[in-house]
């Protein structure tokens, strides 16, 4: 079947995005769904600080390659051996289609699972290569075996999480990335416990979200640091507590904690930032990272912050989460009203428009936007 698809050819750092135009939306043809894959009707898909990072190479890639990883659609056909999903099912689509079998994932860590870091690495998905050709008949690359900015797209099994289906589409979009990755390192990774204080650097939905996931596990004091005050006024409004801009956070974060928070996320991808966290936590402390920096920075902190104060630094990919049990639970909070997502949603755009929805987003003016790509919102 064909299908219209945002493809990238290219890496491009020039800027703005709107401007020099570095995806373009192509028609690809589309194979069917082998055994164990589903073909997903593309409902609505959030535009990640992820995206970005794959079109100014930060995120090394396989080229050409169909872009686009957090999204929520509706199934309209399965392969073989599918059993978890039919067709009519609303589906959150999740970047890391974990086999169930491995070490990792036998251990409860799906979001480490070796064959879908594999498949992923290479452009392809999980059950096979990948399913997408060009008009010349070359092959396209799937991102992280999703490929959500795209009127259909053919997932494994293993990548599709069924949902109720009165959640609106702008909302669920959010959970198969910034919500499970966000609140998931807070809920997950920190094991955060009522009481205890916690700040968040980085205000975009994964930093957000880590902020609805610390309200929700009864957190306090809820700190959130960004140097952009809509997105601290936001914070404010989701549940933090306290918000500072980065250059007085330290000093405030001090005084407000009697010497530090007991956790930090941090939500940038900024090996400055992820000191900045580590000197704002106190002895014991935690700091969680979240945010993906370029592969050749280097973090420089202090020795003895381990042995010498107790301190840890934890890495979480995908908020350690294991969507299956933690999509359901944290759309439960979302209806209970403790993580109102729908609040980050700063625009609606045409599949059409998706390089000035990339350059509102490398801009800091946008959280979420949602693309629509099949015209299902506008239906």
């Amino acid at each position: 079947m064909k299908t219209r698809a945002v493809v990238l050819r290219g890496t491009s750092t020039a800027r703005p995005y709107s401007d020099t135009r570095p995806v373009e939306v192509e028609e690809l043809e589309l194979g069917a769904p082998r055994e164990g894959e589903v073909l997903v009707r593309i409902a609505a898909a959030s535009l990640c600080h992820s995206d970005l990072s794959v079109v100014n190479g930060d995120r090394v890639r396989p080229l050409p390659m169909a872009l686009g990883h957090e999204a929520v659609g509706v199934v309209q056909d399965t392969g073989p051996g599918v059993g978890r999903v039919s067709p009519g099912d609303h589906v959150a689509l999740v970047f890391v289609p974990s086999c169930g079998f491995c070490g990792d994932c036998a251990a409860g860590r799906p979001a480490l699972c070796a064959q879908a870091a594999a498949a992923n690495g290479s452009g392809a998905l999980l059950h096979g290569p990948s399913l997408l050709t060009d008009a010349a008949g070359n092959p396209v690359h799937h991102q992280l075996g999703v490929s959500a900015f795209s009127e259909h797209a053919v997932l494994a099994q293993e990548s599709v999480v069924p949902i109720p289906k009165d959640v609106p589409f702008t909302v669920a979009s959010m959970f198969g990335c910034a919500v499970l990755t966000g609140a998931g390192a807070v809920i997950n990774t920190a094991a955060l416990r009522p009481g205890q204080s916690t700040v968040v650097y980085g205000l975009g939905g994964v930093g957000l979200s880590a902020v609805l996931g610390a309200r929700a596990a009864g957190a306090y004091p809820i700190i959130a640091v960004d140097p952009v005050q809509e997105k601290r006024e936001l914070a404010l409004r989701l549940g933090a507590t306290h918000a500072y801009a980065p250059d007085e956070a330290a000093r405030q974060i001090r005084e407000l904690t009697s010497g530090g928070a007991e956790s930090a996320v941090e939500a940038v991808g900024s090996p400055k930032v992820m000191a900045q966290c580590l000197s704002a936590v106190a002895r014991g402390g935690k700091v969680v990272s979240v945010g993906l920096p370029a592969p050749d920075r280097v973090l420089e902190v202090p020795a003895l912050a381990f042995a010498g104060e107790g301190k840890s630094l934890l890495g979480s990919y995908m908020g350690d989460a294991v969507p299956r049990r933690d999509i359901p639970r944290f759309l439960d909070l979302w209806r209970a009203g403790l993580m109102p997502v729908e609040q980050m949603h700063t625009g609606t755009l045409p599949l059409s428009d998706i390089n000035v929805a990339m350059e509102e987003l490398a801009s800091g003016r946008a959280i979420r936007q949602v693309i629509d790509t099949s015209g299902m919102l506008s239906a």
